[in-house]
C-alpha cells in the first residue's frame, strides 16, 4: 500500500472513531421527524419573560404589522380613487400626513420589537447555558468517562450559540409573518375575491415543492452540526495533547486529519446553504407567475368595471407584500431546523440523569468520625468485567490504610466508591454506619479530600488554587497550609509569591510543586477522610521527604487511604490491603505481611531488586 493510501485510510479510520463518540449517527439524525414537542420545550425558556419583555416586543410587532396592512388600502382604495373621482388635492395632502404618521408609529414599533427581542434572546441563551452547565456539574463520573471534553464543550458553546438567531429573530418573525400573511389574504379577498382566487392557483404547486425541499434542507443542516462537533472535539483533543503530538512527530498527520475534517465541514456548509438558497428563487418564481396573473386578469376586471384603478393599485401592493413573508417563513424554517438539531443535543445532556442519584430525603453528614466499611461489595464498569468482587473490609477511624496491587486490581475503584463517584453494583459502602446512598453528596464530599498523582491546577493565582477546597479561608490560613506541607519555600522564590499567576494545568510549575500545592489544598479543606492516589509517585526524593514529614501532620486524627506503587511510602500504614483482579488477597501491617511471605512480600522483594539494580 502506498504512503498516500495509508494516510487516507488512517484519516478514514480516525473519522469513524470520531463519529462513534457522538450519540446519534448521521442516518439517525436525518431520519428523525421534526419534533414539535421538543421545540415547544425549547420555547418554554421564554416563559419567565412572558409578562414583561415578550409583551412589549409583541406590541411593537403588532404596531408595525398593522401599519403595513393599512397603508396599501389607504393609498389605493381611499386616496387614489378619491382623487381620480373628485380631483381634491387637499385630501391627498391629508392622506400623505396620515400615512407618514402611521409609518412613524411603525418605526416606533420596529424599534421596540428589535430592542426587546434582542434582550429576550440574550436572556434565554444565558438561562439555557447556565442550566446546561449547572446540570453537567452534577452528573456522575460515568457520564464523563463516555464522552470527550470537546463534545461537551460544543454543547455548551456552539449548540447554545446557534439558538441565538432563533430567539432574537426567528420566533417573533414567525409570528409577525403569519399575522402579515393572514392579514394580506383577508385584505385581498375584501378587495376582489375573483382576482384573489385566480392568483392563489399557484399556491398548491408551491406548497407541494416546498415540502419536498424541507427534508433535504433539514438533513443538510444536521450534517453541518455533526461536522462542527467533530472539528471542535478534535481541536480540544489536539490542543490538550500537543506535547504528545510533537513528541511523536505526528504534526503532519494531525494537520492532515484536521484539514480533511475542515474540508468536510466546508462542503457540508456549502451543501446546506445551496439547498436553503433554492427556496427564495422558488418563491420569486411563484411571485412572477402571480404577477402575470394579476396583470392579465386585473386589467380584464378593470375593463369590466368590477375593479377600480385604486383597488387594483392596492391589490398590487398587497401582492408585492404577499410573497415577502412566505420567503421569510422559509428562512425561519431553516432557523427552526438548525435550532432543533442543536436543541436535540442540548436536551440529550439536560435529560441525562446522574448514575449516582441523590435521594430527596438524603441525610446530611455532620460529625464524621471516618469509620468506613465495605459489605459484600461488587462493582463493574461494564457488563463484561468486574472491577471488584466480594469485597469485605473495614477502615477504622483514624487509621492509615494502604491499597496495593498491580494495575487493574481495583485500588482506584475502591476510593471512587468511598467518594461516591460510583455506586456499588451490589453490596454497601458505609461511613460511620450510614449507607453512602442514603447521605447527601455535598455533605459526604465536604468530608473527603483527594490528592491525585496528576493533580489539576486551575488558571489563577497560587493563593486561589490552594483556597479552592475552602473558598472562605483567610490568606493566613492558606499560607499556614502551604507552610505545613513545605510548599512555602518554592512559593517564596516566585516573583509575586502567592499572587503568582499560573497557566491552565499549572504548566509553569514543576510536577513536584504542583503536588505540594495539591497537598496544601487538601490540608486547608480539613477533611475527615483523606485519599492519596499515587500522590507521591511523581515527586523527587527531596520533595518526598518534605511530603512524608507533612503527612504526619496531615494524617493526624484522619482516616487516610493511600494508593502507592512505591511501597516504601506505606511501610508505616496501619493496614495494608493487597488486591488482585478485584479481590482481597491479604491484609495486615507491613511486618505481618512480610512474615506471611505472600503477594506483598513478593512485591516488596521485586521492588528491592529493581532499586539495587539501579
Amino acid at each position: 500500500m502506498s504512503e498516500n493510501n495509508r494516510g487516507t485510510q488512517n484519516y478514514k479510520t480516525r473519522e469513524e472513531r470520531t463519529l462513534k463518540r457522538f450519540h446519534y449517527s448521521q442516518d439517525q439524525a436525518i431520519e428523525k421527524p421534526f419534533n414539535w414537542k421538543q421545540m415547544t420545550r425549547l420555547l418554554g425558556y421564554m416563559k419567565p419573560y412572558s409578562t414583561n419583555i415578550l409583551p412589549v416586543a409583541i406590541l411593537g410587532m403588532l404596531m408595525s404589522t398593522a401599519v403595513r396592512l393599512l397603508a396599501p388600502v389607504l393609498i389605493g382604495s381611499y386616496a387614489l380613487d378619491h382623487i381620480i373621482e373628485t380631483g381634491d388635492v387637499s385630501f391627498l395632502t391629508m392622506m400623505v400626513l396620515v400615512i407618514a404618521g402611521l409609518y412613524v408609529i411603525s418605526w416606533i414599533g420596529n424599534t421596540l420589537r428589535i430592542r426587546f427581542m434582542n434582550k429576550l434572546g440574550q436572556l434565554v441563551i444565558f438561562d439555557l447555558r447556565k442550566a446546561l452547565f449547572n446540570h453537567i456539574q452534577r452528573l456522575s463520573h460515568r457520564f464523563f468517562d463516555q464522552r470527550s471534553a470537546g463534545s461537551i464543550l460544543v454543547r455548551i458553546t456552539n449548540d447554545v450559540n446557534s439558538l441565538q438567531d432563533l430567539f432574537t429573530n426567528g420566533v417573533i418573525n414567525l409570528l409577525m409573518d403569519l399575522i402579515m400573511l393572514i392579514g394580506i389574504i383577508i385584505m385581498l379577498f375584501i378587495i376582489s375575491p375573483e382576482l384573489t382566487l385566480a392568483i392563489m392557483v399557484v399556491l398548491p404547486l408551491m406548497f407541494f415543492i416546498s415540502t419536498r425541499l424541507r427534508r433535504n434542507i433539514r438533513r443538510s443542516w444536521q450534517e453541518v452540526r455533526i461536522k462542527q462537533s467533530m472539528i471542535n472535539s478534535h481541536l480540544n483533543e489536539s490542543i490538550q495533547g500537543i506535547r504528545i503530538t510533537q513528541s511523536y512527530t505526528q504534526e503532519k498527520e494531525n494537520i492532515g486529519f484536521f484539514n480533511q475534517m475542515n474540508e468536510q465541514n466546508f462542503e457540508a456548509w456549502r451543501n446546506a446553504t445551496q439547498k436553503s438558497a433554492m427556496f427564495r428563487p422558488f418563491v420569486e418564481m411563484s411571485s412572477a407567475i402571480g404577477t402575470a396573473v394579476l396583470l392579465w386578469y386585473g386589467v380584464f376586471l378593470i375593463q369590466g368595471q368590477a375593479l377600480s384603478v385604486g383597488e387594483f393599485f392596492a391589490f398590487s401592493l398587497y401582492i408585492g407584500m404577499f410573497w415577502e413573508p412566505i420567503s421569510r417563513l422559509g428562512q425561519v424554517y431553516n432557523q427552526l431546523l438548525v435550532g432543533m438539531a442543536s436543541s436535540e443535543r442540548i436536551f440529550e445532556f439536560l435529560d441525562e440523569q446522574p448514575s449516582v442519584p441523590e435521594k430527596q430525603d438524603a441525610k446530611k453528614l455532620k460529625d464524621v468520625k471516618g469509620h468506613i466499611q465495605f459489605d459484600q461489595v461488587e462493582f463493574a464498569y461494564d457488563k463484561n468485567r468486574k472491577a471488584l468482587q466480594n469485597i469485605n473490609l473495614e477502615m477504622k477511624q483514624g487509621q492509615t490504610v494502604a491499597l496495593v496491587g498491580h494495575t487493574g486490581s481495583g485500588k482506584t475503584t475502591i476510593v471512587n466508591l468511598i467518594s461516591r463517584f460510583y455506586d456499588p453494583t451490589s453490596g454497601k459502602v458505609l461511613l460511620d454506619g450510614h449507607d453512602l446512598r442514603d447521605v447527601s453528596l455535598d455533605s459526604l464530599r465536604e468530608k473527603v479530600s483527594i490528592v491525585l498523582q496528576d493533580t489539576f491546577i486551575f488558571s489563577g493565582t497560587i493563593m486561589e488554587n490552594i483556597r479552592f477546597g475552602r473558598p472562605d479561608a483567610t490568606d493566613e490560613e492558606v499560607m499556614e497550609a502551604a507552610r505545613t506541607v513545605g510548599a512555602d519555600k518554592f512559593i517564596a522564590q516566585l516573583n509575586k509569591g502567592y499572587e503568582t499567576e499560573v497557566e491552565e494545568r499549572g504548566n509553569v510549575l514543576s510536577v513536584g510543586e504542583r503536588q505540594l500545592i495539591s497537598f496544601a489544598r487538601a490540608l486547608l479543606a480539613d477533611p475527615q477522610i483523606l485519599i492519596l492516589d499515587e500522590a507521591t509517585a511523581s515527586i523527587d526524593t527531596e520533595t518526598e521527604q518534605l511530603i512524608q514529614k507533612a503527612l504526619k501532620t496531615l494524617l493526624k486524627g484522619r482516616t487516610a487511604i493511600m494508593i502507592a506503587h512505591r511501597l516504601s511510602t506505606i511501610r508505616e500504614a496501619d493496614n495494608i490491603i493487597v488486591l488482585e483482579q478485584g479481590e482481597i488477597l491479604e491484609q495486615g501491617n507491613h511486618d505481618e505481611l512480610m512474615d506471611q511471605k505472600g503477594e506483598y512480600y513478593s512485591l516488596v522483594k521485586s521492588q528491592f531488586k529493581v532499586l539495587n539494580a539501579v
